[in-house]
Formats: C-alpha cells, structure tokens, sequence
C-alpha cells in the first residue's frame, strides 16, 4: 500500500514538472509572439479612446467592457480558428495574408503620417448626431479592433507556426487574452486618468493637488505620444512584414539590402552591435512601409476621386 502510494506521489510530481514545463513554453512563446505585434497593439491603445471621447464619463468604463468583450469574441470565436486551420492545411497562406496585414499597417501609418503634414484631409472616425449612441459606437470600434485582432494573432501564429498543434493554439490563446486586457486595461486606465486628477486634485492636502493636476496637464502629452508612437510601429512592423514577405516569396533584394546593412553596423559597432544593429533594421523597416503606405494611399485616394466623380457625373 505505502509502495503503491509512493508510486502515484512520484506520478503526480512527474506530471506536476511536465504541466511546469508546459507552461513555461506556453509563456515563452506568448511573450516571443507578442512581441512582434506591439506594433498593432500600440495602434490599438492608441485608437480606442476616441470612442469614448465626448461621452458620460459614467458611461465610459461600461463601453469599454462592452468593446473588449466585442473583442475578445472577435478573437476566440472567428480569427483563432480561422488562424490555426489555416496554419494546419494551408500554412503557405500565411506569408501573403502577413503581407496583406503589412500592407494595411503601413497604408493606416502613411495616411497618419500624410494627415499630419497637411498632404492629405484627415479621415479620423467621427461620429455625430445619432450615431454616437452606445449600439453605434461599440459596432464601429469592434469592426476596427477586428482588423487590429487579426494583425495580432496572425504575426504571432507566425512566430510560432513551428510548434506542434495544441501547443500554437493554446499560445495564440494566451496571446488573445493577455493582448485583450493589456489593451482595454490601458485604454480604461487612460480614460479615467483625467476624472482621477480631478479628483485629486479636490484633495485638501497640497501634494494630491498637484500630482492631480499633473495628471490633467499630462494626459493629452501622453495621448499625443503614444499616437506618435503608434505610428511609427505600425510603418515598422508593417514595412518589416513586407520586407520579409518580398524575401520568403523569392524578391531577395529588398530585404537583403536591409539585412546586409544591419550586419555592417552589428560588426562595426562591438558590444552595442545587436541594439544598433537591430536599430539599423527598424529604421529601414520603418522607411520602407513609409515609401510602400504612401504609394497604397496615393492609390486608394484617386479611386475614391474617381468614384466620387463617376458619382458627380451620374447625378447630373
């Protein structure tokens, strides 16, 4: 009885270190994952608060749920499925839909970029009169964050693809949770910064007073930063995902000149070659998808005037 006992006792520790070790895995590759959609996910952040903006702060916390869990589904429900049947059956789909993907983060970060100059009339989303009911603004931001999703579980599907099945999906899973609360967390918390300095600020004591009104004075700097950063992350993975799409379909010299000139500074460099190196790399990535996204959005631009003029012509 007492061997039997031991028996199962060193069963259970085995299984104990083999389900340790899984998850060790399964976190490694989440983090490995995530890290190259911080592009998207950066832009995510960036773009949700505008739905709130205007709002009942009352009602501000409930849409943001409202859009997470939109979300959420968005992920566990269409993209993930979609992502790994896609990655069992037809895994040579993924290099051009990263590249469609690429093609879009660059477009959005041209035309961002072009907006700012005063190149081109800006296209944000505004929604006025009855369309900034609750329906109305939660379908609109969960049709964006659907793209936005599957940006993110396809470049990380990507960075896994080489792991067998159970473990891609239960990875992709961890992705699709943790990118959901990092993003709606942050989005929520950038919300209510501004009701927080305000309530701070209405504090007796002197130092809540002025950390509150920091926090108001802040708010619309870190606002503007973190759309600035936004965008130079979305030029970069984007501009990095056609790179590397042009190489894997076989047009080598665009990202062989990119990868050649990483190395040169990598070994010129010593010690700080790998951030230098890898600094070299980003910026080329990020001037790639800057030339590619202006010449999406130079195209896109004249077919909607075009058809804005076919329409003129028809109507008269």
């Amino acid at each position: 009885m007492a061997g039997g006992l031991a028996a199962l006792l060193d069963d259970v520790a085995a299984l104990v270190k083999v389900t340790a070790a899984s998850l060790d895995d399964i976190a490694l590759g989440a983090g490995k994952a995530s890290t190259k959609a911080l592009g998207v996910v950066v832009d995510d952040a960036a773009v949700t608060p505008q739905y709130v903006d205007g709002i009942s702060p009352k009602r501000e916390l409930p849409i943001i749920w409202k859009i997470a869990r939109g979300s959420l589904r968005n992920k566990l429900l269409f993209i993930l499925p979609v992502a790994l049947l896609l990655s069992t059956f037809a895994p040579w789909a993924l290099t051009p839909i990263l590249m469609l993907g690429g093609a879009y983060l660059v477009f959005e970060g041209a035309e961002k970029l072009m907006e700012a100059f005063g190149w081109i009339k800006h296209h944000g989303v505004e929604l006025e009169g009855k369309d900034r009911d609750e329906k109305a603004i939660i379908g609109s931001a969960v049709r964006t964050d659907l793209v936005l999703s599957a940006e993110i579980l396809v470049i990380s599907l990507n960075e896994v693809a080489d792991q067998p099945f159970l473990m891609r999906t239960a990875i992709l899973l961890v992705v699709a949770i943790m990118m959901t609360v990092v993003v709606y967390g942050a989005v929520g918390l950038i919300v209510k910064m501004d009701d927080i300095g305000l309530r701070l600020a209405a504090k007796p004591r002197e130092l809540s007073q002025k950390i509150g009104r920091g926090l108001v004075k802040a708010m619309p700097i870190v606002m503007s930063v973190l759309s600035k950063v936004g965008v130079v992350a979305m030029l970069w993975v984007g501009g990095h995902l056609l790179l590397v799409g042009m190489d894997e379909l076989g047009w080598h010299a665009p990202y062989g000149f990119v990868h050649h000139m990483e190395l040169l500074v990598h070994d010129a460099t010593g010690q700080a070659g790998a951030v230098l190196g890898w600094l070299v790399n980003t910026a080329f990535s990020c001037l790639a998808g800057f030339i590619m996204g202006t010449v999406i959005t130079v195209i896109i631009l004249g077919i909607k005037k075009l058809r804005h003029k076919g329409k003129a012509e028809t109507a008269h």
